[in-house]
């Protein structure tokens, strides 16, 4: 253990709560949770903080993760208010977890994040998967994800299940995911073609929706 005097470092303050150091990072950003740096600007957490802190989350030795995903660079403060909420939720459940954040496509099945997540359920890493909303894992085939998490004996949680939109609403959603990336692939991400398309189309499809 890197102590000096009460203090510990951020891995060994991560290891006593049961979150990990970028959740801590988060904590002390929020001013949920107090840090001093040494000269060389390395975080030290008081044990007896630590300790008192810890009073306040319940045990649980199952280990959660939760994921957190956007499509673009540009969905930024999005991908911010998930990982919060995820955050939030789990804390106030008392479970250790850590968070994944993924950027790309709902239809993408070759993103970081989600080839790390299936390989800690395959490894039984993790016993318990939180996600904001059941589209935040993939558009197509989170049922495919769902029977690999039951196979392995992994809990799943969708915080928002209320909010849940009609078949006219998810069909015009996947219309326009799929739209949005093959045409990103033929003009470019930023063309104005691409987005001259996907204006739109998107009013005309959520036109004959309403």
């Amino acid at each position: 253990m890197n102590k000096e005097g009460n203090r510990v470092s951020i891995r060994e303050a991560a290891k006593i709560l049961g979150v990990s150091q970028e959740t801590l990072r988060r904590w002390e950003d929020a001013g949920k949770i107090s840090v001093t740096r040494t000269p060389k600007g390395h975080r030290r957490y008081d044990l007896m903080m630590l300790r008192n802190f810890g009073k306040y989350v319940p045990v649980d030795n199952n280990k959660t993760l939760a994921y957190a995903r956007v499509s673009t660079q540009g969905q930024k403060d999005d991908l911010i208010r998930q990982v919060n909420l995820l955050e939030t939720f789990c804390a106030s459940k008392g479970w250790q977890y850590e968070v994944i954040e993924d950027l790309g496509s709902g239809i993408n099945f070759n993103k970081k994040g989600l080839k790390n997540l299936i390989n800690k359920i395959l490894n039984r890493e993790i016993n318990r998967l939180v996600l904001t909303n059941r589209d935040r894992l993939l558009r197509f085939g989170s049922e495919l994800i769902f029977s690999i998490c039951a196979a392995n004996s992994v809990e799943v949680v969708i915080i928002n299940k209320t909010e849940e939109k009609t078949f006219e609403e998810e069909l015009v959603a996947d219309v326009l995911e799929i739209i949005t990336v093959f045409s990103a692939k033929l003009y470019g991400k930023r063309s104005h073609k691409t987005k001259k398309l996907i204006e739109t189309l998107s009013k005309e499809l959520n036109a004959q929706v309403l």
